[in-house]
């Protein structure tokens, strides 16, 4: 690590607070009569109403706009399994991020359990506090099984980012490049090199988006999973490809219109590239450094589309892109799940807002002149305000129409402007990091 990027850190997360964020009472509390009201005795009257009907805890409570982010540690950002207390800095920054991107509060829970039964039994007890649980940086294969028995056991919307986010905001990226180039996506063929909880996701929401199962071949560290391999579990096994030609990642980006990495450093070569179909799509996300690096990758194909997981190459995949809005959408229509609709309806909204034009400071925030959808610009930047706009309402519709929404929005136009008022709330702080951002990429 960089020694002045460490002690900056350090001192950014130390003064002039220790952590990144407090809790700030959102009701007059100056008076005794205040108090009265927001406790004893006058508590106990939205406490008998919630007990009567527990629909009320939204009017009454903050649930509607509370999420719970929520890890044990085992796969951080990174860094890999370093435990429930240390990934806490990177669960509050999750926690930041949601306020001042969609304006949702969020608590960070940390729970010191690898044990998937006892860590859905613990997370299963806290739903009643919150509207939403954003699950994250959880190793695989547990996670899966985490996931899926807390979407059965909650009435809530649980979504674990590391998985689902990655697959929301690349899908968006997929259909924007295959529109670049001149590809329909029911005939791509596309190689994911990966077998983890990310790569298996983002081909999930693939294949929901148009993607054909037979035009997918997805690779681990032994080669291609195919069917003939009996080491298997059933999350790979979902992905087995039926072709007996290709045993290696080599063999199998040969014509292949593009490439998903969610693996290993350098683990792609410009002669792999060269051997794609013409005008290949290349997402290396591996972090920091990427399958290939962006230097090669261009000049093995200069039709390329390229992107990465970092901010210092044109496209990159970024969750930021998706999670505060989908769950602000999720959470508005107290939907009970997050579910496949929703993410596809995510995934097109974000893509749709890549077409629109750009203000210039945005793009000045950026290193550029101007941003132009193509092929450098095929999502668009996490400080777009637009993002909340477009993306929450999208994901309100596809809960509506799926059957998992618990509330309907009867006047939309009037959300719009609800939603415009978060915007404005944060306005301050959003202008404040994007001169950040832009000061940070002058030459």
């Amino acid at each position: 690590m960089d020694d002045k990027l460490k002690q900056k850190a350090l001192e950014y997360h130390r003064y002039p607070t220790p952590g990144k964020i407090e809790t700030v009472p959102t009701k007059p509390y100056s008076t005794p009569a205040d108090l009265s009201l927001a406790y004893s005795p006058g508590v106990a009257y939205p406490c008998l109403e919630i007990r009567d009907n527990a629909v009320k805890a939204y009017e009454y409570t903050n649930r509607g706009n509370l999420v719970a982010v929520i890890s044990n540690g085992t796969a951080t950002l990174g860094l890999g399994d370093i435990g429930a207390e240390a990934c806490k800095p990177v669960m509050e920054g999750k926690v930041l991020l949601f306020k001042i991107f969609a304006g949702l509060d969020a608590y960070d829970i940390e729970i010191d359990e690898t044990d998937p039964g006892k860590f859905v039994d613990i997370v299963t007890a806290l739903q009643g506090t919150f509207g939403g649980i954003n699950l994250e940086d959880i190793k695989a294969p547990e996670c899966f099984e985490i996931e899926d028995r807390l979407r059965s056991h909650c009435d809530i919307p649980v979504m674990h980012d590391d998985q689902h986010g990655t697959a929301i905001i690349s899908a968006a990226g997929l259909l924007n490049a295959l529109e670049i180039q001149g590809k329909n996506i029911g005939e791509a063929r596309v190689v994911v090199n990966g077998a983890g909880a990310a790569a298996l996701a983002c081909t999930q929401l693939y294949v929901a988006m148009g993607v054909r199962p037979e035009n997918v071949v997805m690779c681990d560290r032994k080669g291609v999973i195919n069917r003939r391999r009996a080491d298997l579990n059933r999350y790979k096994r979902r992905f087995a490809t039926a072709r007996a030609d290709v045993a290696t990642l080599a063999d199998a980006l040969v014509s292949a219109d593009v490439f998903v990495g969610l693996s290993a450093a350098d683990v792609l070569t410009p002669e792999m590239i060269r051997s794609m179909a013409p005008r290949p799509i290349v997402f290396a996300l591996a972090n920091p450094d990427p399958e290939i690096a962006y230097e090669k990758a261009i000049d093995a194909a200069p039709d390329i589309i390229f992107a990465t997981g970092r901010s210092d190459y044109p496209n990159q995949i970024n969750n930021v892109l998706g999670f505060p809005y989908i769950f602000r959408g999720a959470l508005d229509c107290r939907a009970t799940a997050i579910n496949e609709a929703m993410k596809v309806a995510a995934a097109k909204a974000i893509a749709a807002l890549a077409h629109e034009p750009v203000t210039d400071d945005l793009a000045r925030a950026y290193g550029k002149e101007s941003l132009e959808f193509g092929r450098d610009y095929i999502l668009p930047k996490p400080f777009d305000r637009r993002l909340l706009t477009s993306v929450a309402p999208a994901v309100i519709f596809a809960a509506e129409e799926s059957g998992v929404a618990r509330h309907s929005i009867p006047d939309m136009d009037a959300y719009g402007e609800h939603l415009q008022e978060i915007i404005c709330a944060n306005n301050a702080l959003i202008e404040y990091l994007i001169k950040e951002h832009a000061a940070c990429t002058e030459p």
